[in-house]
Formats: structure tokens, C-alpha cells, sequence
């Protein structure tokens, strides 16, 4: 005989995870997403762009809105400056007189421009929720923890971290406090190259794929000298030995988009455009960078087609609101520019600055409310300016 019983509702509160997943509450160490307070324009008010314009206008140099390349041609629009991350802290840090620095861009960009900026200066990020899942993928804690896994295993004095700029101040801290440095796509290789004249074993924190590719495509280390280091298994799933014997230990983080990118991806768009040049950003996977005939940062990506001749057709492996760019801005230079995948692959946490809230953040301080600052704790502050300045002073 089957029995049935009836379910009592319980009295359950939602965790905390529960609640930040749902855009509600507030995680300070997470670039997950959070509530933006007050209420948003509506994504179909046709007065936006205006309504933008006469913000920014009465704000005047006051304000100074940095655009990152993967945003939406809307918000590029009212930038004063584009770029990568890094590139557009430091033109923030070189704006003193800017009361207000709003970032088009991601949560641990906006922590970089705070790091790099004036106490006076105030730095805004127009959605909370716009945020990093590869500078999710490595905690504070997962790191000491990894610390403490490399001090057992009695190879901690030799580790030198370097970490990616794409990280949480907390990464950066880290990374300062142990005597690293910062890297971004650009400098990677210069930065290992000094990373080994100081130690004999490097932790690359915390996208795994830029860090082999460097140190096995740029600077002729073998995929055996590579160890990826997983936070969710014990010890990193790793042994003592293979800490030991490994030269470049990886953390098993990787870019939501880059990471799409497949070697069936390269092979198709060469069957179907013949005389192609594949060129891809180099947080993609090795075997996608290996099949690439260029591999550089989102600079160089820019630069490589400025400099390309007429006529000439390219796949670019790299966010899809950049590549859509590149290819309107020279169409009339008849170069044929393509997106590397054919799946639709925008940066979604990038994508949550929209025009409803830059219009918000802009008017908001054209009414003298400031919201959605971002800042960073003095402590964590001077430590990721030391990881900073060590990056700065690399020849």
C-alpha cells in the first residue's frame, strides 16, 4: 500500500547565494551581481540618448566615463575614452581633476580605477551586477587556502604569484602581499620573465589559458611544466611531487567567452573563407592559440587591423560587440571581418551597462546623489598598489 503525505509548507529563509543569484543583497568580495537601488529609465524611452547628452552636459568636467571595448556601441558612444582595463584606469588616474570616474565596464575594473585614483575622486559602476566570472573563480580564501597547500608541499618560497589585471582587489592584495606582480594580455611575457628572475616557480592566478600560453608559446616552456590548480578539490588536486616538479602552476579559471572558442571553431572558418587570417585573444585555449596565425590583446587585435591591407580577411577570436565594431568601422576599407565561432558570443556581465543605467548613474550625479560607488579598503588598497606599481616598473 502506497502511502501519501501532504508537503507543510516550511518557514525557509533564502541563504545568501540564493539571494545574490537573484539580484538581491550584496556580496563585497564577489563580482557577482547585486540590486542597482532606485528605478532605471525604461529600456524603450525613445528620450534616452538626449536625456544622456543633457546629463553629462550639466555635469561637464566633473564627470569623465570610461567606455572598456566590449561594451555596447550605445554606451561607447558617451565614453571620453575607450580601452582595455588597465589602459582606462590609468586614464582615469591621469584625470585628477575629475570629481566622478564612471566605468563602462566591469566590477574589478572599476576596483582598479579606484586603486589608481585620488581619495577625492569617486569611482561608479553604473550596474552592480556587471561583474567578472574569471575574477570569480578565484576567492581570497581559495588563494590562502592554495598558500597554505604550497607551504606544505615546501615549495612556497620559490612561488612568485602574477596575477591577471582581470582579478578582485582582494587577488591583486594577494598578489602584492606575496611579492608578485600584475599582468595584463599585453605584458604577460615581461612579467614572467620577471616573475622567474625572482623565484623558481610562478602561480598564475586566475585565468589558466593566458598563463600556459605565454609561458609554453612565448617563452618555450613545455605543457609538462604546467600544473592546473582546481580550488574545488583538495590540495588543488594535486600531489607534492607534481608541485614540485611543476614550473608554472595554473589556476583553473578561464574567460566565459574567450573559452568558447574551439580548434573546430579555427578549422571551419578556414574551409569557408578561404585565405583567412585567424587572429585571437590570447585568454583563448591553447590549442586555439596554436592554430591561430596572430595572437595578441585586445589592442593588438585593434592595431593588427588597422595596419592590415585592403581586401585582406580576418576571424577574430575575441568579444562579439568588438568584433562587430571592427568589421562597420572598416568595411569601406573592403576588409572582411568576421566573429571566430558561428555562435553568438557577447560578454554578458559587460553587457548589463546599458544605456538606462548610464543615464541613471549620470543623472543621479547631476542631482549631487552619488550611487554605486566602488571602493576598495585602504590595506587591500596599498597591497594591490604595491602588485600595481611592480608591473609598472617592468622593462
Amino acid at each position: 500500500m502506497r502511502v501519501v503525505t501532504t508537503a507543510q509548507p516550511l518557514d525557509v529563509q533564502p541563504t545568501p547565494l540564493a539571494l545574490l543569484l537573484l539580484g538581491r543583497e550584496a556580496d563585497p568580495k564577489s563580482e557577482r551581481g547585486v540590486e542597482c537601488p532606485g528605478d532605471l529609465p525604461a529600456p524603450s524611452d525613445p528620450d534616452l540618448v538626449e536625456r544622456a547628452r543633457a546629463a553629462k552636459a550639466a555635469l561637464g568636467d566633473k564627470v569623465f566615463v570610461l567606455g572598456h571595448h566590449y561594451q555596447r556601441d550605445e554606451v561607447i558612444e558617451f565614453a571620453d575614452v575607450t580601452g582595455d582595463s588597465f589602459k582606462l584606469a590609468r586614464d582615469a588616474a591621469a584625470r585628477p581633476d575629475a570629481e566622478y570616474i564612471v566605468f563602462c565596464g566591469v566590477h574589478f575594473m572599476a576596483e582598479s580605477a579606484d586603486i589608481l585614483t585620488g581619495d577625492d575622486q569617486q569611482v561608479i559602476l553604473p550596474d552592480l551586477a556587471a561583474g567578472c566570472s574569471m575574477a570569480d573563480m578565484a576567492t581570497a580564501e581559495q588563494v590562502a587556502e592554495c598558500w597554505d597547500v604550497l607551504t606544505e608541499a615546501g615549495v612556497a618560497e620559490q612561488v612568485v604569484p602574477v596575477s591577471y589585471m582581470n582579478s578582485s582587489a582582494d587577488i591583486k592584495a594577494f598578489t602584492g602581499k606575496h611579492g608578485g606582480t600584475i599582468c595584463t594580455s599585453s605584458n604577460a611575457k615581461r612579467a614572467l620573465d620577471w616573475a622567474f628572475e625572482q623565484g623558481e616557480k610562478v602561480l598564475f592566478l586566475p585565468d589558466q589559458h593566458l598563463g600556459r600560453n605565454t609561458a609554453v608559446r612565448d617563452m618555450g616552456l613545455s605543457l609538462d611544466d604546467c600544473v592546473v590548480y582546481n580550488p574545488h578539490k583538495p590540495n588543488g588536486g594535486l600531489t607534492a611531487e607534481q608541485l614540485r616538479a611543476a614550473k608554472m602552476i595554473l589556476w583553473r579559471g578561464h574567460c566565459s567567452v574567450h573559452g568558447r572558442f574551439s580548434l573546430e571553431s579555427v578549422n571551419d572558418v578556414r574551409a569557408r573563407i578561404p585565405g583567412v587570417n585567424v587572429l585571437v585573444h590570447p585568454e583563448c585555449k591553447h590549442e586555439v592559440v596554436a592554430a591561430a596565425d596572430y595572437v595578441g590583446s585586445t589592442e593588438y587585435i585593434i592595431k593588427a587591423l588597422e595596419a592590415a591591407p585592403r581586401g585582406s580577411k580576418w576571424a577574430i577570436g575575441t568579444e562579439l560587440n568588438l568584433v562587430r565594431r571592427l568589421a562597420n568601422r572598416f568595411a569601406a576599407e573592403d576588409k572582411e571581418i568576421v566573429f571566430l565561432d558561428k555562435t553568438v558570443c557577447f560578454c554578458s556581465t559587460m553587457n548589463r551597462i546599458d544605456l538606462p543605467h548610464l543615464v541613471w548613474a549620470l543623472e543621479s550625479l547631476a542631482a549631487g546623489k552619488v550611487v554605486n560607488r566602488i571602493q576598495v579598503d585602504d590595506e587591500t588598497e596599498s597591497f594591490a598598489k604595491m602588485a600595481l606599481e611592480r608591473m609598472l616598473a617592468l622593462p
